[in-house]
């Protein structure tokens, strides 16, 4: 597998009507977010306003965590539900969906038909270290698969790939279900998005 190191030199950062939105990564690579044509895209947002709406995106699901701060989320006709870190809400990127709070969240965005996702927290002890593997997300064998490692706090080490800090991230476009050794010299807060991609004609 191919691994490469994203800090904040390869994000993109834009505003919006309540903070700003840090594209972290999108497929295909340089895709424009705004034409609503790719496949799967990670961002992180600075959420300032105490009440937000939602972009409707009918044509994506979306997977949502909390690096900092803690909101209410409401989705569609359900009561508001706290998202807090360690916590991921899924839902359809077409139902509407409303904020309370400010916080730093994390987005996976993947589209409907083509691409599954799931995002997962990871805590690390200062000096420990485990073992992960990658969870079946389709029935479908083969298919793409995309995984990144976004290091929340800290600083996270991957076998023979090197040392991540705080706010950068381990991605690699053309994973394989193998285990990933992970360790954390003065601990960290992890979370790791998985996309799986059908493969054409599938």
């Amino acid at each position: 597998m191919e691994w490469m190191k994203l800090t904040q030199e390869d994000y993109i950062t834009t505003q919006w009507s309540g903070g700003t939105t840090t594209q972290l990564s999108i497929e295909p690579d340089g895709a424009d977010y705004a034409k609503r044509d790719f496949l799967w895209r990670l961002s992180s947002a600075e959420v300032a306003l105490e009440h937000s709406d939602f972009t409707p995106l009918p044509d994506y699901n979306r997977l949502l965590s909390v690096l900092r701060g803690k909101i209410d989320l409401k989705v569609g006709d359900s009561s508001p539900e706290p998202l807090a870190l360690g916590q991921v809400c899924a839902f359809d990127g077409g139902v509407p969906v409303e904020s309370w709070g400010t916080c730093t969240d994390f987005n996976l965005m993947v589209r409907k038909g083509v691409c599954s996702g799931l995002v997962q927290y990871l805590e690390l002890k200062q000096g420990g270290s485990m073992t992960w593997t990658m969870p079946v997300l389709t029935p479908e064998e083969g298919g793409i698969h995309a995984l990144a490692l976004y290091c929340i706090t800290g600083d996270l080490s991957m076998e023979q790939e090197g040392t991540i800090q705080q706010g950068h991230c381990f991605l690699c476009r053309d994973a394989i279900a193998q285990p990933l050794y992970l360790n954390s010299e003065s601990g960290c807060k992890v979370l790791v998005a998985v996309v799986h991609r059908k493969e054409a004609g599938r």
